[in-house]
Order: C-alpha cells, then sequence, then structure tokens
C-alpha cells in the first residue's frame, strides 16, 4: 500500500487522481492531456496499488487547490495568494485583526508572514496563546487547502471592518528615554528613580537606551571617550569633572591631546549644582550625537557588545 505521499512523482498524483474521481471528471480539472498521456495514466493506475486513504486525501487537496488558484488568477478579482490583502494592512491592523481569532487560524495567517511581522503579532500574545501558536505553525500540513482558502476569505471579510489607522508608536523604555534626556538634569534623575522604584523591569529596559554622564565612564572605550572629549569645550570638561574622583579625572584627561592636557585648569572653589550638572549634560548630548551617527550603540555597550576601532 501507498502510505507516503512525498514519494508520489507527477504522474502518480494524477493517476490516483484519476482513479478516485473517474476518468471523465478527472479530466475536466487536467486539461490538455494528448492520448500518449492519457494512455500513461491508464497504465500506472493499474501498476499502483492500493493507495492509503491519507495519501488518496491529500492528492485531491492538492488538485482542488490548484484548481481555486486558477480561478483566482483568471478572474482577476482575488489575489493570487489567499492571505495576500494581509500585505496592504499596517501593523497595528494586522495585530488587531489576529490576537483575537484562535490559535490555529493566527498560525495559519503567520505562515504567510514576513519574520518582523510574525514577531510583531507573537509579541502581542499572551504566554499561553504563543505557545500554542508556535506548536501550530509547525503542525500545518494536515490542514485541508480548501480550509487554508476558506480562513483567508473570512480573514479578509472581517479586515475590511478594521479601522483605517496609521502605524503609530507604542511608547516603551526607548521614548522614554528620549523624554527623560531632554528634561533638565535634577528632573531626569528624579523621574528615573521613580520610574525604578514603581517598575524595575521597565527601568531595565529604559536604561538600554538612557545615557547618563556616569554611563560614560562605566561603558565608553577609550577610542570613543577620546572622541567624544576632543567634540566638548576644555571649559565643560573641567566643569563636569568637578566633584569626580581623581581615577576618572586622570582617565579622561590621558585622553585629551597633548595640547589640551597642557591647557586643562580644575575648577577650584564652590560651585552651583546646577552648572555642574549642566556641563555633564551637555557632554551626554554630545555623546547622543555621536551615537546618532553610528559612532556606537548603548545597548550594545551595556549589553557587553564589542566596539571595533
Amino acid at each position: 500500500m501507498i502510505t507516503d505521499y512525498n514519494q508520489l512523482s507527477g504522474l502518480h498524483k494524477v493517476a490516483i487522481l484519476f482513479s478516485v474521481l473517474g476518468e471523465s471528471l478527472a479530466m475536466t480539472l487536467i486539461k490538455g492531456l494528448s492520448q500518449t498521456d492519457l494512455r500513461k495514466v491508464r497504465s500506472t493506475i493499474r501498476e499502483l496499488g492500493s493507495v492509503s486513504f491519507a495519501v488518496k486525501k491529500r492528492v485531491i487537496e492538492e488538485f482542488y487547490f490548484s484548481f481555486i488558484s486558477e480561478k483566482f488568477n483568471e478572474s482577476g478579482d482575488e489575489p493570487k495568494k489567499p492571505f495576500a490583502f494581509m500585505d496592504h494592512l499596517t501593523d497595528e491592523q494586522a495585530v488587531a485583526l489576529l490576537v483575537a481569532e484562535q490559535p490555529r487560524v493566527i498560525a495559519m495567517a503567520m505562515a504567510q508572514m514576513p519574520q518582523d511581522r510574525r514577531m510583531l503579532v507573537l509579541n502581542r500574545l499572551d504566554a499561553e496563546t504563543k505557545g500554542r501558536v508556535l506548536i501550530e505553525i509547525g503542525d500545518l500540513n494536515d490542514v485541508p487547502l480548501e480550509g487554508v482558502v476558506d480562513v483567508a476569505h473570512d480573514l479578509e471579510d472581517k479586515s475590511h471592518f478594521l479601522p483605517r489607522t496609521v502605524n503609530f508608536s507604542r511608547g516603551g523604555g526607548q521614548d522614554i528615554a528620549a523624554i527623560l534626556g531632554d528634561m533638565d538634569p535634577e528632573d531626569e534623575y528624579k523621574y528615573l528613580e521613580a520610574i525604578t522604584r514603581e517598575n524595575p523591569e521597565l527601568a531595565k529596559e529604559v536604561r538600554k537606551y538612557h545615557l547618563t554622564f556616569e554611563n560614560i565612564f562605566e561603558y565608553f572605550p577609550d577610542g570613543l571617550l577620546r572622541d567624544l572629549m576632543n567634540s566638548v569645550e576644555l571649559d565643560t570638561i573641567a566643569m563636569a569633572m568637578k566633584g569626580m574622583e581623581e581615577d576618572t579625572v586622570n582617565h579622561v584627561l590621558e585622553n585629551l591631546p597633548q595640547k589640551k592636557q597642557a591647557m586643562y585648569e580644575p575648577v577650584e572653589g564652590a560651585v552651583v549644582k546646577r552648572e555642574i550638572d549642566n556641563a555633564r549634560k551637555e557632554i551626554v548630548q554630545e555623546a547622543r550625537k555621536l551615537e546618532k551617527e553610528g559612532a556606537f550603540k548603548l545597548a550594545d555597550l551595556i549589553g557587553g557588545g564589542e566596539m571595533v576601532e
């Protein structure tokens, strides 16, 4: 008995189709067969022997789907791929369409998506549903092809009732970091501390993108520190170094050109804290400019990624 569908040749599949449907009906699905081809099919039918029900079912489904696809192409009203309509949805619409569906339906749709959109949908599912969807994606071979078409049509009908929105930001650690970076130094530290107390996990995400003056000495390699300090006025560096550990000050000086080292004068006496904070903020802003220019990524530095000079 034939039980392995994957071992079938094209001629074997045609022969099975003919044996199941009968020659007259099968000829309506497979057009353009010559008399020679027809004789080969009849001969193959005699040689086949018994075929399992599962294999017959797969063969019928394959030809049915091919027939349906051909009708789509001829009409001009339907897409060539059942899920092609999703290409015209925004990310937010695609998520809204799928998150309320059963895991098997989500899996069928996600299997047709590019990888970045798959992850977008997955990340909006709860842990249990996410796990079930992943299992379903790995077990779609048994889905009848007509079922795929029906699911696609049903989703396409539902998509017509989606709000016509545009993509928008959902905030997150990176957006919070950007907001904090534009605050006055005192407010910046105050709100970051508040986030740390209220939501440690969110604070951890914010710190991947939130650059502080202290981060510069904790994470920046010498080459990057040198480029940063050379882009800042010497007076600003001196003010920013006020109150810093001697080792840190010496480390900064070592990464300055010799001319700047000779001209460097530490700030003596009492200084208003706001002046120091503003100088440090200026250096942080220069560092952010370097990041925008592609000199580094803070998330890579914090994550332990290597810097290449």
